[in-house]
């Protein structure tokens, strides 16, 4: 199934359709994880604009509506995190002209819980979701909003990490990186050109 409602605003607006990423893994299992930060932002701006995130387009869940004026497609890739390009991709191509206009939400295990960073283009910096992005698009010119998790003591247990909850003690944490990634999205969608 299409996104119906994204093409007819495609059409209606001449091709200005915003695309916000959340990077993540599908599934019950991987809910509220670390590696799901990006997930979790786009259901808070679903929640918060009465979105719905459910219609099905290039293997992804997409929704779409009005932030800060804007049209936007919300998208939550289906392909896991190490094929995130795989789905966004053909997205990014039918709706955005050369990635302008795609902003992507993702967890960041170089940054502590808590930090948020933007970076508007640059290396993947191992990221395998990001790295399958930019690979995909041949490009690296595209908002990212960097939500930190931390890291584990040792290398070799940074996938059991990436994939487990946050602490009781990091809740607050978590909540104020998403609080904050909602409010850069609406800020970027404000600027008088596409981010």
């Amino acid at each position: 199934m299409y996104c119906d409602g994204a093409s007819a605003a495609r059409r209606d607006c001449g091709g200005c359709v915003n695309v916000i990423v959340g990077l993540g893994n599908p599934g019950q299992r991987y809910r509220h994880t670390r590696h799901n930060l990006g997930f979790d932002v786009i259901d808070a701006l679903a929640e918060r604009y009465r979105m719905a995130v459910r219609q099905r387009e290039a293997e992804a869940l997409c929704g779409t509506g009005q932030i800060s004026g804007r049209q936007v497609l919300c998208v939550k890739p289906q392909t896991y995190m190490n094929a995130s390009g795989q789905s966004v991709a053909p997205l990014v191509r039918r709706y955005l002209h050369q990635g302008e206009g795609l902003i992507v939400a993702h967890d960041d295990i170089d940054l502590p819980v808590g930090t948020i960073k933007l970076k508007r283009q640059g290396g993947d910096a191992g990221h395998l979701g990001i790295r399958s992005l930019i690979a995909w698009l041949d490009s690296d010119v595209f908002t990212r909003i960097r939500m930190g998790i931390g890291k584990p003591a040792r290398k070799d247990e940074v996938v059991d990490y990436v994939l487990s909850p946050f602490t009781a003690e990091e809740a607050e944490a978590r909540q104020m990186m998403i609080a904050q990634a909602v409010t850069w999205v609406e800020t970027l969608l404000k600027a008088p050109r596409q981010p």
